[in-house]
């Protein structure tokens, strides 16, 4: 189950990736929270967001 979008800023995650439904200019992400996955995961780049949805997507 995907997160509520806010209407504002979660302003303790920083998000870059503008084609995100969850993107807000000025690189802040509206989800109530995100799920960063996988479990076990040795370094940055074994990482994802499993939160991301294309912004055509959201609706």
């Amino acid at each position: 189950m995907k997160p509520e979008k806010m209407s504002s800023p979660n302003t303790g995650i920083k998000c870059v990736v503008n084609t995100c439904h969850y993107y807000m200019s000025g690189d802040h992400c509206t989800a109530q929270q995100i799920e960063v996955q996988p479990k076990n995961a040795h370094d940055t780049q074994e990482t994802d967001c499993a939160t991301f949805m294309p912004e055509n997507q959201g609706l």
